[in-house]
């Protein structure tokens, strides 16, 4: 049995961590941390695991060692209490923004602030198994992409990685409330949120650096929060290159997914759902993509959608560590999805 422990497990990430790890038949939870909460029960910040654990928050002072560590705390602080915790685990996983971006300038340019652990910086596997499952296999430190960026990272991969696309890439991506965390301020209130298209950055996402990190492509991108809870959609506009047609483009997405046990091709010619959409994707750990292109040579729109919580954090984390101990990939996220939500 592998051991885990999560810190920062009072979110809404450390609650699906703990949801998804709960269920996996290979681990065991043994600490959730919180220094608000410490000393409460679990299934009070997190009430859909009620009858699934008896845990009780513990503070990080009382984190012991365990085969796995998830750090599901802030951008900004992770940076500072990571150092002190290496030695707790012998595999340590980062779903903050602290450690995805290789370039201490880059990290300070997108987080405003300067990187307290630069050293560290680098050290790390990006936890995206579509690009990086054999380095995953053996890595000991692994940080996982942020939400928006998996999306438009695994929307542009098989374009860029066959040089089908020229110029720079204009990335429009929505998010649901919960990308926002649990203790978001008060633009997060129902009654400031509720019925809003809030373009919260209308330039220079942070996320725009993995995705230009990850393809080497020029992105330029916006994000704008939108009324749902759970989700992301990425559109991505494009330009081909000279005489790609739809068919090429088909072809390139089929080949680099075919065995993704994760990734689905959605590019339909009819029906409710042609291209990705997040609301049938809520609680699974899959990310479908898909494509409409104007002609060859034109421009291509190509969409990706997923559940921000899960393939855009917790699900791809237990992903990538079901690889790293040699684990069936699926386990643990098999959950198809709802349909209706």
């Amino acid at each position: 049995m592998i051991t885990a422990a999560v810190v920062g497990a009072a979110g809404y990430l450390g609650g699906e961590l703990l949801r998804i790890l709960l269920g996996h038949p290979a681990v065991r939870v043994v600490r959730a941390t919180s220094e608000r909460l410490a000393g409460r029960r679990v299934d009070g910040a997190h009430p859909n695991l009620r009858g699934h654990t008896g845990l009780t928050f513990r503070p990080m002072s009382e984190l012991d060692h365990y085969d796995v560590l998830f750090l599901a705390s802030r951008h900004r602080e992770t940076m500072r209490v990571l150092p002190g915790l290496l030695g707790h685990a012998d595999v340590v996983v980062d779903l903050s923004g602290d450690f995805r971006l290789a370039d201490p300038e880059l990290y300070h340019r997108h987080y405003g602030v300067e990187h307290t652990a630069p050293g560290l910086l680098g050290t790390f596997t990006t936890g995206l198994p579509e690009r990086y499952r054999d380095r995953l296999r053996t890595a000991d430190r692994i940080s996982v992409p942020g939400c928006m960026a998996t999306a438009g990272v695994l929307a542009l991969a098989p374009l860029a990685e066959a040089g089908l696309v020229e110029g720079e890439v204009a990335v429009d991506a929505r998010t649901g409330s919960s990308g926002s965390g649990a203790s978001a301020g008060p633009e997060n209130l129902h009654a400031e949120r509720s019925g809003a298209f809030r373009v919260f950055a209308p330039l220079g996402h942070r996320h725009e650096a993995e995705i230009a990190q990850e393809t080497g492509l020029a992105v330029r991108m916006t994000a704008t929060g939108v009324e749902a809870v759970r989700g992301v959609q990425v559109l991505c506009r494009v330009r081909l290159a000279e005489g790609v047609a739809e068919s090429t483009v088909r072809a390139a997405y089929r080949d680099r997914y075919r065995d993704e046990p994760f990734v689905r091709v959605v590019a339909e010619r009819r029906g409710l759902y042609r291209l990705p959409e997040p609301k049938i994707l809520a609680g699974s750990n899959f990310c479908d993509v898909g494509f409409a292109v104007d002609g060859p040579g034109g421009e291509g729109l190509l969409v990706a959608a997923l559940d921000n919580l899960v393939k855009g954090g917790a699900g791809n984390a237990m992903q990538c560590v079901n690889i790293r101990f040699g684990l069936p990939e699926t386990d643990g996220l098999e959950f198809a999805g709802l349909h209706p939500s």
